[in-house]
């Protein structure tokens, strides 16, 4: 057995060939190339009864929470990426355990995979060759299809450090996304503040309440403005999602507006429909009790924050109940973030947003039920709040948490109820099966993404600022491309008010990595861009769109009539109608020893670990721009990148649709595309000090994009 890297008791999950899940307890033992499990903890040369080969290219994948038999378990899966069918999955009845099991799995990954580079085993970049009409065929970026074994291996493709499941539903939009300046340790990295779009609206409980300022004409008369508490919980992030996510008796200790809760249908571990209904305090004798049913979906963030979304959904199994009126919740949940700890104790941000229509007669004739009703259900911030405050039980075993199938009010009291064809023990507790309980500190994750925990001071950062503006006007290029003579389907308009068009985004708009990031991790507005956008294709298809580089007539193909080199990046939306949108950056030449010249010419290994995106939503509905967000991501470690290296140009294929977790997000910005204004920066991250600072490569501003004005394109091979 190789050096344990780490052991402990966790659960064997797993699903039978009928169908039927099935748990074990067992002992995990994580070595450096192996992970194997006993019955009891091994001694001597115990054979362990399964192990898993660990190598570079092995991913873990949080597999969210799983019931069974009524209890809720924390899911992690561990498979080889080329052969996806050799997997292990693990589990447990607290989200610290798996987190801690995944960070040792991801560290074990990752030093197999710098062993394997420092050996030479890299993956063989792919050349582009005339005539060869799929670039895909010879990339180490390939996406392989295989049968699926059960409805768990649906998507494995995830980015490794993100805990998102299948994304969002389609109707969910996430409000967390964007979070107030004002009221976040990470504020910095969002382009566009939403304090301006949020007044102050009273001070109750030791909360602060918020009314939304924006009118929204798309929503009944009836339903609500958006309101949202914000207070301060001294508990661990953990700690509060545990509390959040509970439908049981406990609740009853800090929501005052929760009567009942139930599982209506389990979607996948992190998504859920859900059974709720309201204790309102309304003039009951004469208003009508409220419920709910309603799509609840949950992620864990990089920075260790937890975000919960709620939003109304219809159910063949969750009718209106006789004697309730069926409430309408537009958007709604929590965000959950972490502070600075002070006297030794934890300290959390939460954040609860409700947008409800009530219904009935009370709401059109009496303007002051809705509002009250509202603050009744936002007023669970200050109950958890009092309730860790009140709690000595921080060092006890954490709470497994459990979920009762829906039931009706008469029925509860029964052992079991069949539900969508499936029999489902009503829940108890399980304590006593975890043989472990251990206090443990979560460790820090290292992030994919950008996280800021240190501002610099405002001299240093103005400092920086300059320093980047006078490197961008030193490296600007004498004499300008003429862009006249480019052109792409989709028409260019730098008008603020245009329609389905695009235009160059101003680079300051967009925070990067200073030239002292390794010191004390301070951005700094972009400024000017390392290439030139030229022109942006629109194209629909029936099928991927791979390669578009190599058709006849296209901005890249001019250019390098032209002796440009030219950087083409294909984003590719799936779905049944498969869109392209397809950018063209353009330069005279690379410069020799630049940091894009190492991206151009390195292999893959290293362009997916350094290709990075800032998405940003300046202009649209606040919820909208908030699902989309602002955080820089890698794309090659969150989706599967295709490259097609030409002696003129390089193709990046941005495979949307072999991630869930942006599959999820771009399902949610395709059906309102139309009202959208969505700016994308793409740039090579700096992690060095002789690379820093960042540079962009472009960015770009697409306005109010239809639809059917996409193209079928006609991507014909090169002549040899």
């Amino acid at each position: 057995m190789s050096k344990v890297v780490y052991e402990g008791w966790m659960v064997r999950y797993g699903r039978r060939k009928i169908g039927r899940s099935y748990i074990h307890m067992r002992y995990f033992v994580l070595g450096t190339r192996l992970l194997a499990y006993y019955k009891k903890k091994p001694q001597d040369n115990q054979v362990p009864i399964k192990t898993f080969l660990i190598d570079g290219i092995c991913r873990v994948e949080d597999r969210g929470l799983k019931s069974h038999q009524g209890h809720m378990l924390y899911v992690l899966c561990v498979y080889n990426k080329k052969e996806k069918h050799h997997r292990l999955t693990m589990a447990a009845f607290n989200i610290q355990e798996v987190l801690i099991w995944k960070e040792k799995i991801e560290s074990v990954i990752d030093l197999l995979q710098e062993s394997q580079i420092a050996n030479g085993h890299k993956y063989v970049s792919f050349e582009y060759k005339a005539g060869m009409d799929n670039g895909r065929n010879g990339s180490s970026s390939d996406h392989e299809s295989h049968a699926q074994e059960d409805e768990d291996d649906a998507q494995l493709n995830l980015s490794r450090r993100i805990t998102i499941g299948n994304g969002p539903p389609d109707s969910m939009l996430d409000w967390t996304k964007e979070v107030d300046s004002e009221l976040s340790n990470q504020s910095t990295n969002n382009q566009a503040f939403s304090r301006k779009h949020w007044r102050l609206l009273q001070c109750q409980n030791g909360l602060r309440i918020f009314e939304e300022l924006l009118e929204v004409d798309y929503l009944p008369r009836s339903c609500s403005r958006a309101m949202k508490a914000v207070g301060v919980v001294e508990a661990t992030c953990e700690e509060i999602f545990g509390l959040v996510m509970s439908m049981d008796g406990t609740r009853f200790e800090w929501d005052c507006s929760f009567q009942h809760g139930s599982l209506v249908e389990e979607v996948d571990g992190h998504t859920a429909i859900l059974y709720h209904r309201l204790q309102l305090d309304w003039f009951p004798m004469l208003v009508w009790p409220r419920d709910l049913c309603y799509v609840r979906y949950w992620r864990r963030n990089d920075d260790g924050s937890y975000v919960v979304l709620f939003r109304s959904r219809e159910h063949q199994n969750c009718g209106p109940e006789p004697g309730y009126v069926r409430a309408h919740l537009e958007s709604g949940g929590f965000n959950i973030s972490p502070l600075k700890p002070r006297n030794g104790m934890p300290r959390t941000q939460v954040q609860h947003l409700m947008q409800v229509d009530l219904k009935g007669w009370a709401v059109g004739y009496i303007s002051s039920f809705q509002q009250h009703c509202l603050l009744q259900m936002l007023n669970s911030v200050a109950g958890l709040r009092e309730w860790f405050s009140q709690t000595d039980e921080r060092g006890a075993p954490p709470r497994i948490p459990v979920m009762v199938n829906m039931v009706s009010a008469s029925g509860s009291s029964k052992g079991t109820q069949k539900i969508g064809g499936s029999s489902v023990n009503t829940a108890r507790s399980l304590d006593q099966m975890n043989p472990v309980s251990r206090s443990s500190m979560i460790l820090d994750e290292d992030s994919d993404e950008d996280e800021e925990y240190q501002i610099a001071e405002i001299e240093e950062a103005s400092s920086s600022e300059n320093d980047i503006k006078k490197t961008a006007l030193e490296e600007e290029p004498v004499e300008q491309i003429d862009l006249s003579c480019f052109s792409g389907n989709l028409r260019r308009d730098d008008r603020d008010n245009g329609r389905d068009c695009w235009k160059i985004s101003d680079g300051n708009n967009f925070r990067v990595r200073s030239k002292n990031f390794c010191y004390d991790k301070s951005k700094v507005p972009a400024g000017k861009h390392l290439m030139d956008l030229l022109a942006v294709d629109w194209f629909k298809d029936t099928k991927r769109m791979d390669h578009v580089a190599r058709r006849q007539g296209c901005a890249a193909q001019v250019a390098s009539e032209k002796g440009l080199f030219s950087l083409v990046i294909n984003l590719q939306v799936p779905g049944s109608t498969h869109y392209s949108m397809v950018f063209y950056f353009v330069t005279k030449e690379l410069l020799p020893g630049s940091l894009l010249q190492h991206f151009v010419d390195g292999d893959d290994e290293f362009r997916n670990s350094r290709l990075k995106l800032i998405p940003s939503v300046p202009k649209g509905s606040w919820i909208v721009r908030q699902s989309v967000g602002s955080t820089p991501c890698l794309l090659g470690k969150a989706v599967d990148c295709n490259y097609i290296r030409s002696p003129k140009y390089l193709e990046i294929d941005v495979d949307i649709g072999s991630s869930t977790v942006a599959n999820g997000v771009l399902g949610l910005v395709i059906g309102v595309i139309t009202t959208l204004v969505v700016d994308m920066a793409f740039l090579v991250q700096a992690n060095t000090t002789d690379e820093l600072p960042e540079r962009l490569i472009g960015a770009v501003r697409v306005s109010h994009i239809e639809l059917s004005s996409a193209i079928v394109p006609k991507l014909e091979p090169d002549p040899s």
